[in-house]
């Protein structure tokens, strides 16, 4: 790698989960996405693919995107969407709205600090 860019197209670096199905199989399997941009995503998981694999990406606010895998490497894999999508839609949060699997979604509190401890209880060494 060079460290030079070479990409026109500009992708965001996140942490999403989507659903995958190839083509020809009914299942389905759930992978991480690291990288998104309009035309393609970076996905990681135990998912054995091949480069050329057609495949239907399920996206947060987004729905079902068809594409083909771009590359392959260990457990990560490039997928060239059919279509360009607005790939900051999937950054947003879900609508109350957004069907009938929106209301199952829960706020997580674990990325917060826990409150500071009471002067009281502390003591001096």
């Amino acid at each position: 790698m060079t460290g030079v860019e070479t990409r026109s197209v500009t992708r965001d670096s996140l942490f999403l989960l989507a659903e995958i199905r190839i083509e020809q199989s009914t299942e389905t399997h759930r992978v991480r996405v690291r990288n998104l941009s309009d035309g393609g995503m970076m996905g990681e998981g135990n998912l054995r693919v091949q480069r050329g694999h057609r495949l239907t990406v399920e996206l947060r606010n987004i729905g079902a995107i068809k594409g083909s895998v771009a590359w392959v490497q260990d457990d990560r894999f490039g997928v060239a969407f059919d279509d360009e999508i607005d790939s900051q839609k999937a950054r947003r949060p879900l609508e109350a709205n957004d069907g009938p699997t929106a209301s199952l979604v829960v706020s997580s509190r674990a990325h917060r600090a826990p409150a500071p401890p009471q002067p009281s209880m502390l003591r001096k060494i």
